[in-house]
């Protein structure tokens, strides 16, 4: 991830709660060092401020889609009018946040959009193995290879996006088992990843819920 904010107080809380998250956060202080960055670190998942010094943000965007540049972009900025909004998004970004913001909004927003660049990548980093989307089945660490059920591959996926986030069961049933009314479906299939690939590939936050191991 990258964020570009020349406010250098937001800028390390924003590194800091992303780390939080599990990225892996890169900033940059006015919109030329965004653009560096953004080239040479090719990040997933973008969030910048408009008014950047060196290079605004909304040029920065265009400059980076006009070189081929598809990370997810999310605009996080005190320019919140609607007109503000359609510019941000007509100039190449994919979500738009006024200042000031909720955490948690934030934070659901960028999951969001991970999620959306997960959509177009095959392998996803599980601990020190990884899970194959296209083929449905995780690559161990120790060179296995391990085939899941579909929603064996869901809840697994649902995880690994956000590796350091504790994922609670009502939200694990709502996004991967949607028709199901107990939350006990969950537990479940829990059950039966452990089974498969150990009780490390899965860890249970007592309380809470539970987070992407290692397998």
């Amino acid at each position: 991830m990258l964020v570009v904010e020349d406010d250098q107080e937001t800028a390390a809380m924003l590194a800091e709660l992303f780390a939080s998250e599990g990225y892996e956060v890169d900033v940059a202080l006015d919109g030329q060092q965004g653009l560096h960055l953004a080239l040479s670190r090719k990040p997933d998942i973008m969030v910048l401020d408009r008014g950047l010094p060196a290079l605004d943000g909304l040029d920065l965007m265009v400059r980076l889609r006009r070189v081929g540049v598809t990370a997810k972009i999310l605009v996080l900025t005190g320019r919140g009018a609607v007109g503000d909004r359609v510019q941000g998004l007509n100039a190449g970004a994919d979500d738009y946040l006024g200042k000031p913001f909720d955490l948690d909004e934030l934070i659901a927003r960028v999951r969001a959009l991970h999620r959306r660049h997960l959509e177009h990548t095959d392998l996803l980093p599980l601990g020190q193995g990884h899970l194959d989307l296209r083929h449905r089945e995780v690559l161990t660490s120790t060179g296995g290879v391990v085939k899941l059920s579909a929603r064996e591959c869901d809840l697994l996926r649902t995880l690994a996006v956000a590796p350091n986030a504790i994922c609670r069961r009502t939200d694990l049933r709502t996004q991967v088992f949607p028709e199901a009314t107990s939350e006990s479906i969950v537990d479940t299939y829990v059950h039966y990843l452990r089974r498969k690939l150990g009780r490390e590939a899965i860890r249970t936050v007592h309380g809470l819920g539970y987070r992407a191991g290692s397998v």
